[in-house]
C-alpha cells in the first residue's frame, strides 16, 4: 500500500500498548509516518513496537509530546490525561484511534470485522486465506497473530483486513467494503446504557456498506436477526447453522485438535452448490461460524474453494485462543481470552465436544467491576459445562467503582447455578499451592479472562 507522506509529522500515540493502538501504530509507522507513543507500563506489545525501531515513553508526562503534531488516544485514556491536556493547550489535533483507523483504511478496498463476540478470530481466518492466496493484504488484528507474531502487517496489495471495536461508537468511522458481522451481545452497555441503542448503531453501520460490496450477518444470533428486519438496504448474505442461511453449516464433527463441516452454498440467482469436508484446526461450533465467514467473504472475493480450505487448514492460530501452554502431572493447561458469558459457553461447549472424557477446570478472573455488576447473573450460569472452578480476585482495570454485592456471595450463586465445585483464591502463589495439592488425574484446566489471568498462567510452570 503505497501513499505520500507528510514527513514532517510526528504521530504520538497516548496509551499505545493497547492491542488495537500498537497494531495501528506498527502499520503507520511502516507506511513512513514517524510514529511514537507513551504508556504506563512495558508489555508485549510494546515490546514489539521497540523491536521495530518505534520511540516509546513509559510513563504519561507532557514532555513527551514536545515534537508530536498529531495525537491519537486509545478508548481507555482518561479526559484529564496530562498528554492529551498539553495537546488540547497546544492546539494539536487529538483522534481517536477509530477515527486514524477509518483515514488509513479509505486508502484501501477492506474487509472489515464487527461484533461482540470471535471477532479476532475471524479477522485471522480471513487474513489467513488471503494471504495464501497471493492478495497480500494489510492486516490490523485485535489480537496476535502466531503466524506472524504480530498484531498487524503491512501488504503490499489494495486489500485491507480489519477488526473494528464496537466499545465506544467509533466503529461507524471506517468505511467498510465486505463486512462481517459475528454477533451483537450485551456489552459495553456503561457506554451504550441499552442493547437497542447498540442494535440501532449497527444498522447504521450495516447500510454504509456500498452496493458493490457486502454484509455477512451470522443468523444464529439473536440480536442478528433483529438486526436483519431493521437493514434498510438489504445488501446482505447470511450465514449459520439455521437452514434458512445462504451458507448453512451441516455435518459437524468435532475431534481433539480440529473442526469439520460441510457447507451448502445458496446465493441468490445462482444454482445452490455444497462444499463439503472443510476442516479447521480449531475447535467448538463458535469457531466454524467463525471459518464460515471467512469463507463466505473469500467467495465473494472470488477466491477458488481449494485455496480457500489451504488458508483454512494451514491457519495457525491466534494468541489467548484457547492456546495450550504446558503440562504438568499429565494434565493440559491452557490460555483463553474469553471474558463475558457468552464467550466462556462458546469456549466450554467446545471444549467439552472435544474432551468429552476429561474433567474440565477453570481458573476464572473476571474483568472490570463494571461489566461483572451488570451480568452478575449470567456469569454465575455460564460454566455448566465445566467441573471445578477456581475463582480468582477481580481484575479492574482501572476501574474504582463499588462492586454491587459481595464477593462471596457471588462465588457462592455461581457454585449454585453452574452446579460447579468452587474454589477462591487469593493470588497467583495461592493459584500455584493449589495447582500442587489438587490438580492431577484426567482434567484439562483453562485460565480464562481478559486480565492478568494471562500472565499467572505463563509463569505457573516456574512458581510450582
Amino acid at each position: 500500500m503505497k501513499i505520500k507522506l507528510a514527513k514532517s509529522e510526528v504521530i504520538h500515540f497516548v496509551g499505545i500498548g493497547g492491542i488495537g493502538m500498537s497494531g495501528l501504530a506498527l502499520v503507520m509507522s511502516r507506511m513512513g509516518f514517524e510514529v511514537q507513543g507513551s504508556d504506563i507500563s512495558i508489555n508485549k506489545n510494546i515490546e514489539r513496537l521497540k523491536n521495530n525501531k518505534i520511540k516509546i515513553f513509559i510513563g504519561h508526562e507532557k514532555i513527551n509530546i514536545s515534537r508530536a503534531t498529531i495525537i491519537v488516544i486509545s478508548s481507555a485514556v482518561k479526559k484529564n490525561n496530562i498528554e492529551v491536556i498539553s495537546a488540547k493547550a497546544r492546539s494539536l489535533p487529538v483522534y481517536k484511534r477509530g477515527d486514524m483507523l477509518g483515514h488509513i483504511t479509505s486508502l484501501t478496498k477492506n474487509i472489515v470485522v464487527v461484533g461482540s463476540h470471535g471477532k479476532t478470530t475471524t479477522t485471522s481466518l480471513v487474513a489467513s486465506i488471503l494471504s495464501l492466496s497471493n492478495l497480500d493484504p494489510t492486516i490490523i488484528n485485535g489480537g496476535v497473530l502466531k503466524s506472524s507474531n504480530n498484531s498487524a502487517r503491512l501488504g503490499k496489495s489494495n486489500w485491507s483486513i480489519v477488526e473494528l471495536d464496537e466499545s465506544d461508537g467509533s466503529f461507524l468511522k471506517v468505511q467498510p467494503t465486505y463486512s462481517i458481522i459475528t454477533n451483537i451481545d450485551r456489552e459495553h452497555m456503561d457506554y451504550y446504557k441499552s442493547v437497542n441503542k447498540l442494535l440501532n448503531l449497527f444498522v447504521e453501520y450495516v447500510n454504509r456498506v456500498p452496493p458493490f460490496g457486502k454484509s455477512f450477518i451470522c443468523i444464529d444470533d439473536i440480536n442478528n436477526l433483529k438486526l436483519i428486519k431493521l437493514i434498510r438496504v438489504k445488501n446482505f448474505l447470511t450465514y449459520g447453522t439455521n437452514k434458512k442461511s445462504n451458507f448453512y453449516i451441516s455435518k459437524l464433527k468435532q475431534l481433539r485438535d480440529s473442526s469439520l463441516f460441510n457447507l451448502r452454498v445458496k446465493l441468490p440467482g445462482k444454482k445452490t452448490f455444497s462444499i463439503k469436508k472443510i476442516k479447521i484446526p480449531i475447535i467448538g461450533l463458535h469457531n466454524i461460524r467463525n471459518a464460515t465467514a471467512s469463507i463466505a467473504v473469500s467467495l465473494s472475493l472470488g477466491i477458488p474453494i481449494d485455496k480457500i480450505k489451504k488458508g483454512l487448514i494451514k491457519f495457525k492460530g491466534v494468541q489467548r485462543r484457547f492456546n495450550k501452554i504446558f503440562e504438568y502431572k499429565g494434565v493440559s493447561f491452557f490460555d483463553d481470552y474469553a471474558h463475558h458469558p457468552t464467550e466462556i459457553k462458546e469456549v466450554l461447549n467446545g471444549v467439552k465436544s472435544a474432551y468429552s472424557s476429561e474433567k474440565i477446570v477453570c481458573i476464572f478472573q473476571p474483568h472490570r467491576i463494571s461489566r461483572l455488576n451488570d451480568l452478575k447473573l449470567e456469569f454465575a450460569k455460564c460454566f455448566r459445562k465445566a467441573d471445578e472452578v477456581i475463582l480468582c480476585p477481580i481484575f479492574t482495570a482501572g476501574e474504582t467503582i463499588k462492586l454491587n454485592f459481595s464477593y462471596e456471595s457471588f462465588a457462592r450463586q455461581m457454585a449454585d447455578q453452574s452446579q460447579v465445585r468452587l474454589y477462591h483464591i487469593k493470588d497467583k502463589y495461592n493459584l500455584a499451592k493449589f495447582i500442587k495439592q489438587n490438580i492431577y488425574g484426567n482434567k484439562i484446566v483453562i485460565g480464562m479472562g481478559a486480565g492478568s489471568i494471562s500472565s499467572w498462567m505463563k509463569e505457573l510452570p516456574k512458581i510450582i
